[in-house]
Formats: structure tokens, C-alpha cells, sequence
């Protein structure tokens, strides 16, 4: 009896340093890079949590997620190990299988409330799926729980922009900020909430503070842009423009404001290369072709002119009153009253705020129609509507209205 016990245990020690063998050739095969040959021994072997770890370790260096979860959920068939749960759920978020990582993520930060990393990771699982308050609980607590750490004050700030708090967001901001004055991530958060805010000073500290840690961030190039523009500075947004378009080539928004600040600066020719181009990258863009038809305008270009306002006017669902000013000047051109008539009644339907257009349609009205009273309505439902918008135009439509009164009193008629 006694020599049959150790035969079993010599079978069992064999056996155990048979597997520790082939499990050390497997780790030799895996630092020379030989995931394949490694793969193929691990499925000959009888499947066990050492087996099914090793291979989802393989699949999850060879970015295979899909597999790797699938081996890593064997394993702990075998064994409930923590650190095999923590890979698993991991692997379940790079699959984008987000509800099950979080139920894993949630087990392991029951078990192991110190896991600041499981923490973590549960966290921006919640921020990713929509969680708002549950994520903003996880990171407030990381925050008390590892004061000095950037990142967490960076997600918790994340959380208040989805609760829109406003103010909470931007001091959660400057507090990453404080913690990490090189955390780019806040920093642009922050020159874009100062931007929203006008908040002008902010705005720009933030900016330059920003790109002078990294010239080539493109959205704080825009915002240097846009403020740049806003203050009619062109040559110096241009030189910003071509340095963004060099980095992201023939974006909507670089075409379209080298456009605008090639046209403010009369590079008429350059603005008209860009419209085009930023016409080409979105269809949707009306006011690229508004741009166009004012500059053919000025060239005395008329059919191009009316081309592009016409263009303008078929594209998007926003108002497209502009274009039809720009028509309406094209037929003034061309001599066409009807037309240039039709071109501001579209103008108004467009927009009805466009006083503009109401005041040269009443002006246009009393010069071409023989019946006096079609000007004198429209001057009066312009006094109406816009009486305060423009001093110049007031004093005229009231003294047109004056003049209208006289002539009709001289018939023996009374406007009212």
C-alpha cells in the first residue's frame, strides 16, 4: 500500500514537473515573438486556468479582444481570480462591450475598494456610457482619495459638462489645471469655456498657454483664429491658417476662413480658390458661394455673380436672405427691376428680420410702380417693424411717407 502511494505521487510530481516544463518552453516562445507555435501547444494541452490565461495573454497582445475575453472567461470557470477578472473586464471594454465591463468593474471595486485603477476604469466607463452622476460619485472620491492626481479632477470636470453645471465644470478645470499646468487636455476645456463665455482675457491665456505647449493643437489654433478674425487681424490669422491647413490638409473650416480673410484683405483671387475648395468639402455651405457671388460682383463678373447667389439660395434649410440680396444687386446691374423686386420679397420670406431688404423693396416699390400706395404700405410696415434700426433710413422712409401723404391730400385723399 505504502509503495502504491508513492508511485502516485512520483506520477503526480512528474506530471506537475511535465507541465511546469512545458509551460517554461511556452514563456521561452513568447520573448522570441513565437505567439503562434505558442497557440498551437496551448490547445493540445487539457485545458486548465493556466492554459486558458496564457492564451488570452496571447490574443490580448495581439490586440484580439474578441478571443482574448473568450479564454479569459475559461480561466476563471477554473479559478475566481481577481487579477484574471481585472483583464477580463478590461478586454470586455476594448470589445466595446461596455454594460458587461461595468458589471465586472463593479464586483472588483466591491471586493477591492483601494483598486484606484479598477476605480478609474469603472469610472470612465460610466462617463463613456452616459452615467453621469454615478461617474461624477467615482471621481469626486478619487479626488479625495488621490488629491494630486491630474486626471481624475480632468474626468470629474467631464461629468459636470454631461450634468451641464457649468461653473462646477470650469473649476474642476482650472483645479486639473492647478494640479498639471501642462494637462493640454484642461487647458483647452478651459480657453474654450472662456471663449463661449466671452470672456476674452481668460480665452487667450488659456490659448497661448496652450500653444505653447503644442503649437500644432488644432482646435486652439481655431480658437486663435476666430479671435484673430473677430479683430480684423487677417494676415496674422492666414499665417495660423496655413499652418493648420499644412498639418490637416483641406479642411472645411481652414478653406472657408482663408477664404473670408483673403477677401477681407481683397486677395480676391485667393478668397475665390478657397470659397470654391471649401464649396467642394461641404455641399452644405451657402455662404462660401454668398462669398463668391459678392466678390464676382465687384468684378463685374455678373453671370458668375448670379450664378453663385442662385447656387446659394437652392443649399441648406438655414436663412438664405443674403443670397438673395447678392441677386437683387446682380439684376440692379443688369437693369432688371422685376427681377431685382422678386430677389427682395424672397429676401424678407427668407428672414423677415431683414430690415434691408424691407427698406429697399418699399424704395424700389415707389420708384417703379405707378400706384403710389404699394411704397407708401411698405414704408409704413417698415417704420412698423424697424423704426430704430438705422437713423438714415428712418429720416428717409418718414419724409417718403410725408411726400406720399401730400400728393394723394392734393387729390382729395387722406392716407391713413
Amino acid at each position: 500500500m505504502k509503495n502504491i502511494l508513492i508511485i502516485i505521487l512520483l506520477c503526480a510530481i512528474v506530471k506537475v514537473e511535465a507541465q511546469t516544463s512545458a509551460f517554461a518552453d511556452l514563456d521561452s516562445l513568447l520573448q522570441i515573438g513565437r505567439y503562434k507555435i505558442a497557440l498551437e501547444k496551448l490547445h493540445k494541452m487539457t485545458p486548465s486556468y493556466t492554459t486558458n490565461y496564457k492564451t488570452a495573454a496571447i490574443y490580448e497582445v495581439l490586440d484580439l479582444h474578441k478571443k482574448a475575453s473568450e479564454f479569459y472567461e475559461k480561466s476563471l470557470l477554473f479559478k475566481n481570480d481577481y487579477k484574471t477578472k481585472l483583464k477580463f473586464a478590461k478586454s470586455l471594454k476594448k470589445e466595446k462591450k461596455y454594460n458587461k465591463a461595468i458589471v465586472l468593474f463593479e464586483e472588483l471595486n466591491k471586493s477591492d475598494e483601494n483598486n484606484l485603477l479598477a476605480k478609474y476604469e469603472l469610472g470612465k466607463l460610466y462617463l463613456i456610457t452616459k452615467k453621469a452622476k454615478k461617474a461624477r460619485d467615482i471621481f469626486y472620491e478619487l479626488t479625495i482619495l488621490d488629491p494630486k492626481n491630474a486626471n481624475y479632477s480632468y474626468k470629474l470636470a467631464m461629468t459636470y459638462t454631461l450634468l451641464k453645471k457649468r461653473n462646477l465644470k470650469i473649476n474642476s478645470f482650472l483645479d486639473t489645471y492647478k494640479k498639471d499646468t501642462t494637462h493640454i487636455r484642461a487647458i483647452e476645456q478651459l480657453a474654450r469655456a472662456y471663449t463661449k463665455l466671452n470672456d476674452k482675457d481668460s480665452a487667450t491665456l488659456f490659448i497661448d498657454k496652450g500653444l505653447q505647449l503644442n503649437e500644432n493643437q488644432i482646435i486652439l489654433n481655431r480658437l486663435k483664429i476666430n479671435a484673430l478674425y473677430k479683430k480684423k487681424k487677417y494676415e496674422q490669422s492666414i499665417i495660423l491658417l496655413e499652418h493648420i491647413d499644412s498639418l490637416e490638409p483641406n479642411e472645411h473650416y481652414t478653406k472657408k476662413m482663408l477664404g473670408k480673410c483673403y477677401y477681407h484683405t481683397k486677395a480676391y483671387e485667393k478668397a475665390i480658390t478657397n470659397f470654391t475648395l471649401a464649396k467642394d468639402l461641404d455641399y452644405g455651405d451657402f455662404k462660401s458661394s454668398i462669398f463668391l457671388g459678392d466678390i464676382y460682383l465687384q468684378q463685374k463678373r455678373t453671370n458668375k455673380a448670379m450664378f453663385a447667389y442662385a447656387m446659394a439660395t437652392f443649399i441648406d434649410k438655414e436663412p438664405r436672405d443674403k443670397a438673395h440680396m447678392g441677386l437683387a444687386a446682380v439684376y440692379t446691374e443688369m437693369k432688371l427691376p422685376n427681377r431685382v423686386l422678386e430677389q427682395y420679397k424672397l429676401a424678407i420670406g427668407e428672414n423677415n428680420k431683414n430690415y434691408i431688404a424691407l427698406f429697399e423693396l418699399a424704395k424700389l416699390s415707389d420708384n417703379y410702380y405707378e400706384d403710389k400706395k404699394i411704397g407708401y404700405r411698405l414704408y409704413q410696415k417698415y417704420l412698423t417693424k424697424f423704426k430704430g434700426k438705422n437713423e438714415e433710413y428712418d429720416a428717409f422712409v418718414s419724409y417718403k411717407i410725408k411726400e406720399i401723404k401730400k400728393i394723394f391730400f392734393k387729390k382729395g385723399e387722406v392716407l391713413e
